[in-house]
């Protein structure tokens, strides 16, 4: 027996907005208990969790893992460089593996774009995607979204700007469909190699009601994105992702698309920054801004326990069907 395909969260592009706003509900209910220091539940006894990465990671998958264990359940860690992947096994197999031990949710995450689709197809468990390829997060996305919510209330209407790497980030494409779901809009800015092609062809085109990224505006400075933004997402130079010769050099990059003090004063007072780690400084922020009263960079780690919670608890009880 195979899960319902809606039993699976591989993409935020999968919820509406009430899916989301639900999620978004949970998790605040359990940010709230945590900061309480009412943190042990057992909702999820019985429950066996299996994070399964074949890329590193620290934010994501520790907080998946006391997520998991907060909420009761079995946490199993199965890391790529201490599996039988080392031996050529493959990932369907991986995946049958997985089945024959009983395991009722899989967080996965990989190299590849599109991978946690592949072993939702072959999983008699949930497929939680937390990270594949240049393609999705949504977990990430969610949290960011909380983050958001919490600072500016409804989102609807605000303006976020995001800067540098769109192209790619799995992180900028989730959180940006997820702005779009909740109303915001969304000003990129970028080097023309680190965005992506069909953006900047489409940059006079004009809305597109159609497409999951009509509500972005492709910007031709970091200052044009940033100026009157509610908020700011700073990305992470992936340059483990990119090909050679898409930036003359880092100096360059820090000193036309980095976030310093004097560019975060264009955005409104109030204006948050956000950054989904690791963080580069002085490359895509400096430390004083990465360390200042406006970053919510340790509130997004923070909300990424709660959040997961809650994706956790959604998930985990899938129903199973023929």
């Amino acid at each position: 027996m195979l899960i319902a395909r809606d039993a699976h969260l591989l993409d935020v592009d999968s919820l509406s907005r009430s899916d989301m706003a639900e999620l978004l509900e949970v998790a605040e209910r359990h940010r709230n208990r945590i900061d309480a220091g009412d943190v042990k539940s057992s909702v999820l006894y019985g429950k066996s969790v299996y994070t399964v990465f074949f890329e590193d990671s620290t934010r994501t998958r520790v907080s998946f893992e006391q997520a998991g264990k907060w909420l009761g359940a079995d946490v199993i860690n199965i890391s790529a460089s201490t599996s039988s992947v080392n031996k050529g096994e493959s990932l369907l197999n991986t995946t049958k593996t997985l089945n024959a031990i009983g395991a009722d949710l899989l967080v996965i995450r990989h190299p590849h774009s599109g991978a946690p689709h592949f072993v939702s197809r072959h999983s008699l468990a949930a497929v939680i995607n937390a990270g594949d390829g240049t393609h999705a997060h949504p977990t990430q996305a969610l949290l960011d979204v909380m983050t958001l919510q919490q600072r500016l209330g409804q989102l609807e209407g605000r303006l976020v700007a995001v800067i540098g790497d769109v192209a790619h980030s799995r992180v900028a494409r989730s959180t940006i469909i997820a702005l779009g779901t909740m109303g915001a809009r969304v000003a990129v800015a970028g080097p023309p190699t680190l965005l992506p092609s069909d953006w900047l062809t489409s940059r006079d085109a004009g809305p597109r009601p159609e497409s999951p990224f009509g509500h972005v505006q492709v910007c031709e400075s970091v200052e044009d994105a940033i100026s009157g933004a509610d908020a700011l997402m700073a990305l992470r130079l992936q340059r483990e992702r990119q090909t050679s010769g898409l930036l003359p050099d880092l100096g360059e990059y820090s000193r036309m698309w980095g976030v310093n003090s004097a560019r975060l004063e264009l955005a409104k007072q109030y204006a948050p920054l956000m950054h989904p780690g690791p963080m580069n400084e002085g490359i895509e922020v400096t430390s004083e801004v990465a360390h200042g009263s406006r970053s919510v960079v340790t509130d997004q780690v923070a909300n990424g326990v709660a959040m997961r919670m809650a994706v956790l608890e959604r998930y985990c009880r899938a129903e199973r069907m023929l």
